[in-house]
């Protein structure tokens, strides 16, 4: 499965996103420019911007900030990349060298800033309260995510749930926000947006879900970055989590010092406990259970291409292989 059948009914809004992010990446420092379009043209799934064009199409609305809504998304979402593989030390990623690795880790710093003041000059032009509240929340939200994630590093003794609520903050609230977007945009029902809302951060959960169990079930040409870059920085993601709570003495005591350490060094070993385990299975059981909560909310709509777009993403987030 691929995006385009889900693009399809949005490929219009797709292209203005793309011309607005052009657009008002623009800045008279050389270095944004370079920094900002090599990361943005770096080739990504685009799905945060794509879910809130589909969501406001799908709740009836048919003005035309939703494209700004989209293109605000992307800059967010772009500024915590360019943040992440900093503070993660990540040198590839999409199959491309790392901006970080390019230009050195303070002009990254200093260009994501950059794309998150230039998100709110944005939330500004649309001018409603309303967007401001959920993108200055959701931005809140996601720092704090990636604050607890740090606080779990080479720690061998975080538990699923701490591992969800990272997950829950880190990557989910910008899918949230940006379903929720949508709603807002058509002044829907206050029912209906929070089945938007919900409907994004249980896809959000389960991409991650996805992703986490891919560091460990796929190869690094197909999902563009290092095998095992989240055991190297020390991170006990769901897979090796679970395989710690199942396995044997020794499988844990090769998990817990694998975590502590960081590194690649023990990959293989860590592999095979999380295989002999079925971490990987335990993690897509989740991924399958919180994309089906989120098939759930979409009830509230009527059924149309936008909806039946919106299904086919949760579809697609937990049965993709990059």
């Amino acid at each position: 499965m691929d995006l385009s059948s889900i693009r399809a009914p949005v490929r219009d809004d797709l292209a203005a996103v793309d011309a607005l992010i052009l657009r008002r990446l623009q800045s008279d420092v050389v270095l944004i420019n370079q920094i900002g379009h090599y990361i943005v043209g770096s080739g990504g799934k685009r799905l945060r911007p794509l879910l809130v064009l589909l969501a406001a199409r799908a709740c009836g609305y048919q003005g035309a900030h939703h494209i700004d809504m989209a293109a605000i998304v992307e800059f967010i979402h772009t500024a915590t990349l360019l943040h992440d593989d900093v503070v993660d030390g990540s040198e590839l990623r999409r199959n491309r060298e790392t901006a970080n690795a390019v230009w050195g880790n303070e002009a990254s710093v200093l260009v994501g800033d950059f794309l998150y003041s230039r998100a709110f000059e944005m939330m500004v032009d649309v001018g409603q309260m309303r967007v401001m509240d959920v993108l200055a929340h959701a931005t809140n939200r996601i720092s704090e995510g990636e604050v607890l994630q740090l606080l779990n590093t080479h720690d061998p003794d975080t538990t699923e749930t701490r591992y969800m609520e990272v997950i829950e903050r880190k990557t989910a609230t910008l899918f949230e926000a940006g379903a929720r977007l949508g709603a807002v945009l058509a002044e829907t029902p206050k029912k209906t947006e929070d089945a938007l809302a919900s409907y994004g951060l249980n896809l959000g959960i389960a991409f991650q879900l996805v992703d986490d169990a891919l560091d460990y079930g796929s190869d690094q040409e197909t999902i563009g970055k290092n095998i095992g870059d989240d055991l190297a920085e020390g991170k006990p993601t769901l897979p090796v989590i679970r395989a710690m709570a199942v396995g044997s003495e020794q499988q844990r005591d090769i998990l817990r010092k694998a975590i502590e350490t960081g590194g690649r060094e023990q990959i293989d070993q860590v592999g095979a406990a999380i295989v002999a385990t079925q971490a990987l299975e335990y993690t897509a059981t989740l991924a399958q259970s919180h994309a089906q909560s989120a098939r759930d909310a979409l009830s509230v709509l009527p059924e149309s291409d936008y909806r039946q777009a919106l299904l086919t993403t949760a579809d697609f987030a937990v049965s993709r292989t990059y």
